[in-house]
């Protein structure tokens, strides 16, 4: 499993300012199947995003394209690991 974890580099009224397009970008990428889950951060200071296992450098090409990066509103860090334990009703995380 692979771990995107956004971090806002402008303030808040430039990364609103992008959102549509940014949520486009993330349905693009449900859609294709290589995004599991995403959200903003608590407190909201970037985001993160869940992402299938496999291709990292296209997971980070797919990354420059979002647009918050794109537009120097977002720093991106991809973490790689592989779930050994889950919760109950969490097992499917162990095969993504």
């Amino acid at each position: 499993m692979l771990i995107v974890i956004l971090t806002y580099e402008k303030p808040l009224e430039e990364i609103d300012a992008l959102m549509s397009r940014h949520v486009a970008w993330l349905k693009r990428h449900y859609a294709s199947g290589l995004f599991i889950a995403s959200g903003r951060q608590v407190p909201r200071v970037g985001g993160v995003i869940l992402a299938r296992s496999g291709d990292r450098d296209a997971l980070a090409a797919a990354m420059g394209e979002d647009p918050f990066v794109k537009h120097g509103a977002a720093r991106f860090e991809i973490v790689e690991f592989t779930p050994s334990m889950t919760a109950r009703g969490a097992e499917a995380l162990k095969s993504l």
